[in-house]
């Protein structure tokens, strides 16, 4: 499959990239029109919510991207559009940012909702980003049992963590070029090299496990990303690794890329949720 972004998608990564680099706040990203790409009037789908969450990955920015453009992908099937900030519900009934939101779209066995009308129980997050677990007091009825979006969440993640893990890789590579040991820089020493190879193969087989379930949407697909979501997790320890004692100082940038890599881990259940999903669909 030839996943080449479309002369609109990499302007949307240029304009996201620049954007966040200047200023990584939901603000500015209102304000250049980033937060409402996936909504019924602007039309694009799946691959541009990608392209967008990965280059907030990329400087680990603590933004309810995820949750408003996952929920407006979603709603946006469904015809339907909300104002305010809406959220979707994962793994069960925690919604990222649900404190914030208007309103949030949930999943059950009976089938999909959307509902302004709930109760929230605040949740501890590894990147101190505000999340819950909703209480709904009753809601509309989107779609019926086997229409789940929880497919767009996954891929929502999936980018997000795809763009953190090549930031996080940037600066380790960044920092074993410069940071010297025994009089040459770290990146000379065979054991570092392999260490961050490793790193760099978690990096692709990510990227491509996420572009391949953005542009497919397939179930198989969206299940085997959140699985090299979660195993790419274990790349940032190395990452740690190779920075050192630095690595553990939460004012360093890395702590900020584990800390959000860890809890977009956390939101797929672990790489054993995603392997039971798999099985099930074989």
């Amino acid at each position: 499959m030839d996943f080449t972004l479309d002369e609109t998608q990499q302007d949307l990564r240029t304009l996201t990239a620049d954007l966040l680099a200047k200023n990584p706040e939901w603000p500015a990203m209102e304000q250049a029109g980033l937060a409402g790409i996936c909504t019924p009037e602007e039309g694009l789908g799946a691959v541009e919510m990608a392209v967008v969450l990965r280059e907030v990955g990329a400087v680990a920015a603590a933004v309810p991207a995820l949750p408003v453009l996952a929920a407006s992908l979603a709603l946006a099937r469904y015809g339907r559009q909300v104002d305010g900030l809406p959220t979707v519900a994962v793994k069960g009934m925690s919604a990222p940012y649900a404190q914030q939101a208007t309103h949030v779209l949930y999943a059950t066995d009976e089938g999909v909702f959307l509902t302004d009308d709930f109760e929230v129980t605040p949740e501890f997050t590894s990147t101190g980003e505000p999340s819950g677990t909703i209480r709904d007091r009753g809601g509309e009825r989107l779609a019926g049992p086997g229409d789940d979006p929880r497919l767009i969440v996954t891929v929502a993640i999936a980018a997000q963590a795809s763009g953190v893990l090549a930031g996080a890789l940037r600066l380790t590579t960044d920092y074993i070029r410069t940071r010297r040991q025994f009089g040459r820089p770290l990146a000379e020493f065979q054991a570092v090299t392999m260490q961050i190879a490793d790193v760099y193969i978690a990096s692709r087989a990510l990227d491509v496990a996420m572009w391949s379930a953005a542009w497919g949407m397939d179930r198989d697909d969206v299940a085997i990303a959140g699985f090299h979501v979660c195993e790419a997790f274990k790349a940032l320890f190395t990452c740690q690794h190779l920075h050192g004692g630095l690595g553990l100082d939460v004012t360093y940038p890395l702590h900020r890329y584990f800390a959000q890599a860890k809890h977009l881990t956390h939101l797929l259940g672990g790489a054993d949720a995603q392997l039971d999903l798999i099985g099930a669909h074989l």
